[in-house]
């Protein structure tokens, strides 16, 4: 092999040890081997080599071309083989950390107070009752001794539905879940222990008030049954789901159409700091009483044989009660920002409260 053809192996052999990728072998292979590389141009100039030097000069480019291509192709297996390495090591995970934290949903803090209500009620015997949203004016109003000229039977107090039912009956969106309870009075012979919750309506909206929210209400139908087993249903009741075993907890003699006697319940509080349990104030938190003879007789059960109690509360209520929430509209706004801070894990069951 001419000094020539040994300089061109020389220069090659290093140019392609100094390519650190891929480009930069290309451009050698293209340098060398292309078209216009430096071995393609003397293998064109063969045909002007004198006749007796040819044949020799066609052997040593040859076996120079074979060598060249050779360490072309060794080179590039190399490079290959090392970006595979690297990109291997920058993508390499190890199996054995924990996966990384993804988003998950919440449950509703209206959700998760209706479940809690459903476990301490569940635990003393109750069963949960559904029904319809439309009903119609006797089941929401008529049936439970609502009189017609009762200001709650107003447009400005409840929505009314077009038209008329097939017994000739305005329908309203229920204001309150007790048709469900005159409902399951009709529909099922006494004894009766049920909560009914669900959504109900009323035209009022501010920041204590929506026009849709969300009520539980409790009835127990029995031989026997009196006020103090009211009294000692809802104190258990309290005391389970604020987690307080000592809250105070007063009844108030009041009025509603569908018990006889009435009383409001009000829970220990503190006006000042709005902690519950103590402070020497009161507040208010629900509705409660004996239902009123006429409901039951409406309802075709017989109140000389079968007596019960009935209460009512707004989940919104006592969940804001509860968790410290000041103000009712963002229940239903729909910020992620504000559910992510009141929201509850779905894997955190509804517990219940220690005495229940």
């Amino acid at each position: 092999m001419t000094d020539d053809l040994l300089a061109l192996k020389t220069e090659t052999d290093a140019a392609l040890a100094a390519a650190g990728d891929l480009r930069a072998w290309d451009a050698v292979r293209v340098a060398v081997l292309g078209r216009s590389g430096s071995l393609t141009g003397l293998l064109k100039e063969l045909g002007k080599v004198a006749p007796e030097e040819r044949r020799a000069r066609g052997a040593a480019l040859n076996e120079l071309k074979e060598a060249l291509t050779a360490a072309i192709d060794a080179r590039r297996a190399s490079l290959e083989e090392a970006a595979l390495e690297a990109r291997l090591a920058s993508e390499r995970l190890d199996v054995t950390l924990p996966p990384r934290l993804a988003p998950t949903g919440l449950i509703h803090p209206i959700s998760r107070t209706m479940e809690e209500m459903a476990a301490i009620f569940g635990a003393m015997g109750f069963a949960i009752a559904e029904g319809p949203d439309i009903e119609d004016d006797w089941r929401n109003f008529g049936a439970l001794n609502i009189p017609a000229h009762h200001p709650a039977r107003q447009d400005m107090d409840t929505f009314y539905v077009p038209g008329i039912d097939a017994d000739g009956r305005q329908r309203v969106l229920r204001t309150h879940t007790s048709p469900v309870q005159v409902r399951t009075m009709l529909n099922q012979a006494p004894p009766i222990r049920v909560i009914v919750p669900g959504r109900t309506y009323r035209a009022d909206h501010d920041a204590t008030h929506s026009p849709m929210f969300h009520q539980v209400e409790g009835l127990v139908i029995d031989r026997g049954i009196t006020l103090g087993h009211l009294k000692g249903c809802l104190i258990d009741f309290l005391r389970a789901f604020f987690g307080i075993t000592t809250l105070p907890v007063r009844f108030r003699s009041s009025y509603f159409p569908f018990t006889e006697p009435s009383m409001e319940v009000d829970i220990g509080w503190n006006r000042k700091t709005g902690e519950l349990g103590g402070g020497g104030d009161w507040l208010e938190i629900l509705g409660s009483g004996m239902v009123h003879p006429k409901v039951l007789a409406n309802c075709g059960i017989d109140p000389r044989e079968w007596q019960g109690f009935a209460f009512g509360m707004g989940i919104e209520r006592v969940t804001m009660l509860k968790h410290g929430i000041p103000d009712l509209r963002p229940f239903y706004e729909s910020d992620i920002r504000w559910l992510r801070h009141y929201g509850f894990s779905a894997l955190a069951p509804a517990m219940l409260h220690e005495g229940v």
